[in-house]
């Protein structure tokens, strides 16, 4: 046969190439927001005291009900089934469940009404497992029901006061009463509470179920919100709440102890402590010993108290401090003689300490230039720690263990991406999620003790071989030296990139204090996004600038009191960088951000109109004046104390450099970001006679879905890049 010419031979192969890359998919809308992609995922399971058997919530199509079954860990085979709503009278389907502390009950909720973000009131049910009788909670919509250690009682809270019901009895009981609408709340966090403390209930039982701690919120100075809701009706009716603006009065809050015995309640005296919020109450191992997380307004000290509820007096544990502000966490676990585990980026890394009951450092468990990011839990057994961190790069995520000491640490994981695990209640197993950018959710069971594999429990393989029918780039991970400081970045090209043409770059980030974008991680919605953008010919790229997190105390910190500041600086700096590229039109740079992410592409095409010619922001703050306290001043402080930075970087104040495209988007029911800032923007804009796009959305909150909603929003997007960039 006679062999063809090198010059023959390399179109051959490139007409091949093409052909190649012509027959496979290209991304619509339509598949990402149509749920052609679905992600298999893992049930949400409970492990059971034994150790050996998890509880999973089930849905059988066969007998249109829903099951509470219990199975093997380490078989995966159905041992038995706790409960059926076929067989429970008058329910129709679980929503949710939990389990008593001794396993003889569950509690069921069977109706739910969602409130914000993390809080709901329902109707519940406690289904007996021994004499399989089904009890009603109450007979009203309640909030956060939860059962007593022994499982005989079980306290909730119902508008603004808090009640516990007695199983055995049946009698039910209103501990506080002073509760009302927009003044007094009980034991249940109020809206900012619940936002940036992320919690909902705000009262707790003791170990043996003689006393419960509860927080009280008087919201009487905090001013008022209210939104349109527009609905279907004739006529639009309004939402109110309270909701404390930087430097507005927040809730005055207060401890107290009820004794069940007693029928008496005694408010805890935390005057000597900085208790300006009380983000944490957490019962020890002693029944009368409480824990008390307490903070100033400026959120730079946590103390932490222990009450001695029968003698109602309260002592100093221990005090963190920090120049910038100091996270609150769940991280703090009690062992069995009431010394604790605690974290802090004391030594300028997020590590685990380990200290004694009257608060003496007992050892620094983890130490190194990276951070822990999840704390598991502590196996009394053997004395071993669990943790999650970036030892493997800040990026990854790996799980380890540890003793309690420091010393013979292990990494449990293989997998070079994110790693993350469940435990079982006896730290026998565990259960670990993987995924990088090029692998699905895997998830897989383990021994605890030593990281070994036992068998796979599901895995996305089916979407890999989907996804591979697309046109699809690599995810190439680098770093950017910008202002300094080594920023990690992202960048996807197009499958067919040719480095000889120019391409327009379209940046992506968020850049809040201690957030992540540029992470070796299974992305959703917004990469596949990303990669149909691509394949239209664009370069996407995310850069993670100074104030972002998992790279160090200094450089997490570093934005306090100038929030928008160094990350916008950043953004431009990199975005220059980038444009200077061969392969980048210089004159084509785009970038977008959701949220914060918003409030920073507003910025970056503002103050930067020489380097971004067109910017979308959606659900944005436009200034730090409209946002909430506790979010607001942890890294602002006051607007009375720090007018500057709130002024100077805030995208309302540079409304007249605007010079590029601009799209603006919100929702109008959105109770984190209120409407209320891009209303304020469109007004700025207006006055300065600038042009741009907007579009709200009504009755949708800050994550802008609900029926065809995301599919018309990333419609108006891509048509706004095709047409401006």
């Amino acid at each position: 046969m006679k062999s063809l010419p090198r010059t023959s031979l390399l179109v051959l192969f490139v007409l091949a190439l093409t052909t190649a890359t012509a027959q496979k998919k290209e991304f619509t809308l339509e598949d990402i927001w149509g749920g052609t992609f679905r992600t298999e995922r893992l049930d949400a399971l409970r492990s059971l005291n034994n150790g050996t058997e998890y509880a999973v919530l089930n849905y059988s199509r066969q007998l249109n009900a829903s099951t509470v079954d219990v199975y093997d860990y380490k078989s995966g085979e159905k041992v038995r089934t706790l409960v059926s709503s076929a067989d429970l009278p008058g329910i129709n389907f679980i929503i949710s469940y939990e389990l008593s502390k001794d396993e003889s009950k569950l509690l069921l909720a069977t109706q739910l009404k969602q409130i914000y973000r993390r809080s709901s009131v329902g109707t519940y049910y406690v289904y007996d497992l021994k004499s399989k009788q089904l009890t009603m909670v109450s007979d009203k919509q309640i909030q956060e029901p939860t059962f007593s250690n022994d499982g005989s009682k079980i306290a909730f809270g119902y508008e603004n006061n808090l009640y516990i019901k007695d199983l055995k009895s049946g009698v039910e009981k209103q501990i506080t009463s002073d509760g009302k609408k927009n003044s007094i709340i009980n034991g249940i966090t109020d809206w900012v509470y619940e936002e940036e403390f992320a919690f909902v209930r705000a009262f707790d039982w003791n170990k043996d179920g003689s006393k419960i701690a509860y927080v009280r919120f008087d919201e009487t100075d905090v001013p008022r919100f209210s939104m349109d809701v527009y609905g279907e009706d004739l006529y639009p009716s309004q939402q109110v709440f309270k909701y404390p603006k930087a430097g507005d009065p927040n809730a005055k809050v207060s401890l107290h102890v009820y004794d069940l015995n007693s029928n008496t309640t005694n408010e805890v005296d935390l005057a000597s402590f900085n208790s300006y919020y009380i983000p944490r109450i957490q019962w020890t191992n002693d029944a009368n010993l409480l824990s008390v997380q307490l903070t100033n307004r400026k959120q730079n000290v946590i103390d932490l108290v222990f009450v001695d509820a029968k003698k109602n007096s309260s002592t100093l544990i221990l005090k963190e401090k920090d120049d910038a502000y100091v996270d609150v966490t769940d991280n703090l676990t009690f062992l069995n003689n009431n010394s604790f585990i605690w974290t802090s980026e004391k030594d300028g890394w997020n590590h685990i300490y380990h200290y004694d009951k009257s608060g003496k450092l007992i050892a620094q468990v983890t130490k190194g230039p990276w951070e822990v990011t999840n704390y598991y839990g502590f196996d009394q057994k053997t004395g071993r720690i669990y943790y999650q961190s970036t030892e493997n790069g800040s990026t990854n995520r790996d799980v380890y263990s540890v003793l309690k000491s420091g010393e013979n640490k292990a990494r449990l994981s293989q997998g070079t991406g994110t790693n993350s695990a469940a435990f079982s209640k006896d730290f026998t197993y565990y259960i670990n999620t993987f995924h990088n950018t090029e692998t699905p959710y895997e998830f897989t069971l383990h021994k605890a003790i030593d990281g070994t594999l036992i068998r796979e429990i599901k895995n996305n393989n089916a979407l890999k071989e989907q996804i591979a029918g697309y046109n699809t780039s690599k995810k190439e991970f680098g770093t950017l030296k910008v202002n300094g400081e080594e920023l990690n970045m992202y960048i996807i090209k197009p499958a067919n990139f040719d480095a000889s043409k120019q391409y327009p770059l379209f940046m992506y980030q968020y850049s809040g204090p201690g957030s992540q974008s540029v992470k070796n991680s299974w992305g959703g919605a917004n990469d596949y996004w990303h990669q149909m953008l691509a394949q239209q010919g664009y370069v996407i790229a995310c850069v993670d600038g100074r104030g972002t997190g998992l790279k160090g105390r200094d450089f997490k910190k570093m934005t306090q009191k100038e929030l928008g500041k160094y990350e916008v600086e950043d953004q431009i700096a990199a975005a220059k960088q980038l444009g200077a590229l061969p392969y980048i039109d210089s004159d084509r740079v785009g970038i977008w951000g959701w949220s914060y992410g918003g409030f920073m592409s507003s910025n970056c095409l503002f103050q930067g109109a020489d380097t971004f010619s067109m910017a979308i922001a959606v659900a944005p703050v436009t200034s730090w004046r409209f946002y909430d306290t506790i979010y607001t001043e942890r890294y602002m402080t006051t607007p009375q104390e720090n007018a500057s930075g709130y002024d100077n970087n805030s995208p309302i104040n540079h409304v007249d450099k605007l010079e590029g495209k601009f799209l603006l988007v919100h929702g109008s029911a959105d109770d984190n970001v209120h409407v209320q800032n891009t209303m304020r923007l469109i007004e700025a804009l207006v006055q300065a006679n600038k042009q741009f796009d907007w579009r709200v959305y009504p009755d949708k909150n800050h994550g802008i879905y609900g029926g065809n909603t995301r599919l018309h929003l990333y419609t108006l997007m891509t048509d706004f890049i095709k047409n401006n960039l």
